[in-house]
């Protein structure tokens, strides 16, 4: 569906969640006051109680304890809901989040940036009847500001304070401050959607963010095939021997790290790894030289075991210096494939220009992945309209989005009439 004529995108479109700038004075404690924590089963079973007898959609949060975990779990979960109020929620407290679940199963969820909070809410059993993702809402209509303080601010003239965002939520107990600001973080989300509601129906693209919001219900996180190959400098090394090094200390590392529940770069910091491969020690005396690991003293055996390791591994072990199959980075395509590489600007630059002309970041369109794939694998072979379709919808692109971005892919790519 083609947004409405008398709709003028703003123009900024970043998509930036740094709020730093904001010049309202941010509010610090909720209007109601800070609810107390509730860590028992039975304490859980009357929040559940009190949630059913609310009204309206149900605002949720979660925090996760990045840069000090080793997982992505939930720590605390936020809610809010209208006759209800807010409520905080210690899941490492409870066993048993039936109640919960059930009380959560039968309207809207209100999150924001639902993509971050989905899988940890997911793994305590909670999982949406339907959603309204405040972020993605603001994607959808080009705001220059989609963080939730930004968008608070801009939209309804309430600023946040944004201070414990990379806080450690599993430290116990948790200091009152820290709870006001989770609190915070759904005392605005109710509002805020009903406002957002408005804005994509005068738009013309409440369609577009429908169909975001049922994809969001049965979107998953990707699983990317040997992820020690993400390791900064690995995609430089040109020996499978020095792969299979790298990949042996990722491997132990990641062990140490699920055993001790740290981030694995706090138990041996990524740069290390590269610098031990290229370092190539010898024994564990020279392993222990590196600057990198003068601080392993502990763990510097299992380092020097991973290398071994490595070392050791017959050939039909050792990992293919570059992964089979799939996609390769647009910047090799001039020397694996040309054509590729010639056709990908122009569709690109055609995406792009629709992009800007709906005031939405190009991204929110459609995925560059997508893109990507369509042309890697169907370049010189014929190719119409039935067959972008068919490739893109096969990639997760919706319909508002296939509507907008089929004409300038066809026109692009000289598809004859």
């Amino acid at each position: 569906m083609s947004p409405s004529s008398n709709f003028s995108a703003p123009t900024p479109q970043s998509t930036s969640t740094d709020d730093s700038n904001a010049a309202v004075e941010p509010i610090t404690q909720p209007a109601e006051g800070v609810p107390k924590v509730v860590d028992s089963f039975a304490g859980l079973q009357e929040t559940a109680a009190a949630l059913a007898a609310g009204r309206g959609p149900i605002a949720i949060d979660a925090e996760r304890a990045s840069g000090h975990r080793y997982d992505q779990r939930a720590f605390l979960v936020q809610l809010r809901r209208e006759g209800s109020g807010t409520h905080l929620i210690d899941p490492p407290a409870i066993s048993d989040t039936t109640p919960l679940a059930t009380a959560l199963s039968s309207d809207e969820w209100i999150l924001h940036a639902a993509t971050q909070d989905l899988p940890c809410l997911r793994e305590l059993g909670l999982t949406p009847p339907s959603l309204f993702d405040t972020e993605l809402a603001g994607r959808l209509l080009g705001l220059p500001r989609v963080g939730l303080a930004g968008m608070t601010e801009d939209l309804l003239g309430i600023g946040l304070a944004k201070q414990h965002s990379a806080a450690d939520w599993s430290r116990r107990p948790l200091p009152s401050n820290w709870l006001a600001y989770a609190a915070l973080d759904v005392e605005l989300l109710i509002e805020l959607r009903a406002v957002l509601t408005e804005m994509l129906s005068e738009a013309g693209r409440w369609p577009w963010a429908e169909q975001e919001f049922e994809y969001l219900l049965t979107w998953q996180p990707k699983e990317r095939p040997d992820p020690w190959r993400r390791l900064p400098g690995v995609n430089r090394l040109t020996d499978v021997r020095d792969l299979a090094t790298a990949r042996e200390l990722w491997l132990e590392r990641d062990q140490i790290a699920r055993r001790a529940d740290q981030p694995p770069g706090r138990i041996l910091p990524n740069p290390a790894v590269v610098a031990a491969v290229k370092a190539a020690p010898t024994s564990q005396a020279e392993l222990k030289s590196l600057p990198e690991f003068k601080n392993q003293k502990r763990a510097l055996p299992n380092w020097w075991r991973a290398i071994t390791r490595a070392r050791d591994l017959p050939d039909a072990e050792l990992p293919p210096l570059r992964i089979t199959g799939g996609i390769p980075h647009h910047r090799n395509w001039n020397q694996r494939k040309p054509e590729a590489a010639r056709l990908l600007s122009p569709v690109r630059e055609a995406v792009s220009s629709r992009a800007d002309e709906l005031g939405i970041a190009h991204e929110v369109l459609v995925s560059p992945e997508a893109i990507r794939s369509l042309i890697w694998e169907n370049v010189g072979n014929p190719v119409d309209e039935k067959l972008i379709v068919d490739h893109l919808t096969a990639h997760d692109v919706r319909d508002w989005q296939l509507d907008l971005v089929l004409p300038v892919i066809a026109e692009s790519w000289l598809i004859p009439e």
